[in-house]
C-alpha cells in the first residue's frame, strides 16, 4: 500500500511542477490516466475486493439514502438526532461517532434512511482515519450531505470535495456526454461534435495507451477535458447530488449569514437550535427527484396515506408494477392513470407510458 501512495505522490509532484501549456497538455493528460489507475488499485486492492465492512456499512431500507460527511465535530451526530429522532452519541470532543449510525424519517410519503458516518479527515481517500470505509459507504448513497461548521473557512469543502473526488464520486455533476466503443483493428478515431479546448487526437491516443487501448471509436458531444475522458474509462464513477449543509449559524452574524447563502447548493442551519431544518428537507426532497405515486384499488378511493416511490429515471408503469411485486407484470393487461402525465382522466396507458409525481394508478390484469 505504501508503495502505491508513494507513487501516487510523485506523480502528484510532477504535475505540480510541470507548467500547464499546449507543450505539456499530453504529458499531464499521461500522468492523470496513471493517478486514475492507481486510486484504483487504493480502492480495490489487487487480488480481492477490498473490505468496507467493520461496521461501516449498512443494509440498505426505504426509498433513498441520505449519507452525512464532513469533518469530526461539525454536528453530524445532532442533526440525525434532531431529524430522525435516533441517538447518536454526542460530546465536545472529536471522533466521537466510530461506526455508522443509521436513522429513518419520513418526508412527504418516502421512508428515507439517513446515515451519519464517521468524521473523514485529510487524506481520507488514501486509508487515514479510515476513511476508504466511510466514503465507500457514501459511494452508495442517493444523496450526500456535506456537513461543515459555519464557524470555520470553506477550505474544508474544497478537502472534502477532492477527498470524494479521489474516490471516484462526482459531485453534483452528470455523467460526460463521451461515447468510448473498443474496436479489433482501425487505431484510435476521434469524432467531435463541438468544438475542443482540450482534448485533440495525440492528447486521446496518449490517454489511451495508458490503459493499454489502441484501437478505439471516440465520439466527443461535449467540450471535454481529460478528466472526464478518463473518467469514462475508469468506468466506475458514482455521480451523486450534494447539498453543503452549514451548521452553528448560531454562532455567526447576520452579514456572514447572507454571504453563506449565496454559495451553490448550500442551506444553512443550526442543527442545535433546530433553525432552518424545513428549507434543508425540502432542498433534500428536491435534490433526490424522487417521483409518488399513488394506487387506486378496483372501485374504491385512491390510497394517499402510503404512495408507491419511484425514482425520475425509473417511472415507467413496468416500473411501477414491479415495485408493487415482480408476478404483476406478466399479468398486466392495462392501467388506468389520472394525473399530469395524461391528456384524459383516467386514460387506459401500457407498460412505457412514463408517469408524472403524484399520479394515481389502477392496474387491470389479464383474466
Amino acid at each position: 500500500m505504501s508503495t502505491i501512495l508513494e507513487k501516487i505522490a510523485q506523480i502528484e509532484a510532477e504535475m505540480a511542477r510541470t507548467q500547464k501549456n499546449k507543450a505539456t497538455a499530453g504529458h499531464l493528460g499521461l500522468l492523470k490516466a496513471r493517478l486514475a489507475k492507481l486510486r484504483r488499485e487504493l480502492i480495490t486492492p489487487k487480488g480481492g475486493s477490498g473490505s468496507t465492512g467493520e461496521g461501516f456499512d449498512v443494509a440498505k431500507t426505504g426509498d433513498a439514502r441520505v449519507g452525512f460527511v464532513g469533518f469530526p465535530s461539525v454536528g453530524k451526530s445532532t442533526l440525525l438526532t434532531t431529524l430522525a429522532g435516533v441517538y447518536s452519541e454526542v460530546a465536545a470532543y472529536e471522533f466521537t461517532t466510530l461506526t455508522t449510525v443509521p436513522g429513518c424519517i419520513k418526508y412527504k410519503g418516502a421512508k428515507i434512511q439517513l446515515l451519519d458516518l464517521p468524521g473523514i479527515i485529510e487524506g481520507a481517500k488514501d486509508g487515514k482515519g479510515r476513511g476508504r470505509q466511510v466514503i465507500a459507504v457514501a459511494r452508495t448513497c442517493s444523496l450526500i450531505f456535506i456537513v461543515l461548521d459555519a464557524l470555520k473557512p470553506l477550505q474544508h469543502k474544497k478537502i472534502i470535495e477532492y477527498e470524494l473526488e479521489g474516490f471516484g464520486i462526482r459531485l453534483n455533476k452528470s455523467p460526460p456526454n463521451i461515447k468510448l466503443r473498443k474496436k479489433d483493428k482501425g487505431g484510435i478515431t476521434l469524432q467531435t461534435t463541438v468544438n475542443q479546448s482540450e482534448l485533440d487526437l495525440p492528447l486521446v491516443k496518449s490517454i489511451l495507451s495508458e490503459y493499454k487501448i489502441s484501437n478505439a471509436e471516440v465520439v466527443l458531444r461535449i467540450d471535454a477535458t481529460p478528466d472526464e475522458l478518463i473518467d469514462v474509462v475508469e468506468g466506475n464513477r458514482i455521480y451523486i447530488p450534494c447539498i453543503y449543509v452549514l451548521n452553528k449559524i448560531d454562532q455567526i452574524s447576520i452579514e456572514e449569514l447572507d454571504i453563506l447563502y449565496r454559495i451553490p447548493h448550500c442551506v444553512p442551519i443550526s442543527a442545535h437550535h433546530k433553525w432552518n431544518l424545513d428549507d434543508l428537507l425540502e432542498k433534500m426532497w428536491q435534490y433526490l427527484n424522487l417521483t409518488r405515486i399513488y394506487t387506486k384499488p378496483k372501485g374504491q378511493l385512491p390510497d394517499y396515506s402510503a404512495p408507491v416511490v419511484l425514482h425520475v429515471f425509473k417511472r415507467r408503469i413496468e416500473d411501477f408494477c414491479n415495485k408493487l411485486h415482480r408476478s404483476i407484470a406478466k399479468e398486466f393487461k392495462y392501467a388506468l392513470v389520472w394525473g399530469t402525465s395524461v391528456k384524459h382522466q383516467p386514460q387506459k396507458v401500457g407498460k412505457d407510458h412514463i408517469l408524472n409525481d403524484e399520479d394515481v394508478v389502477q392496474i387491470v390484469k389479464k383474466i
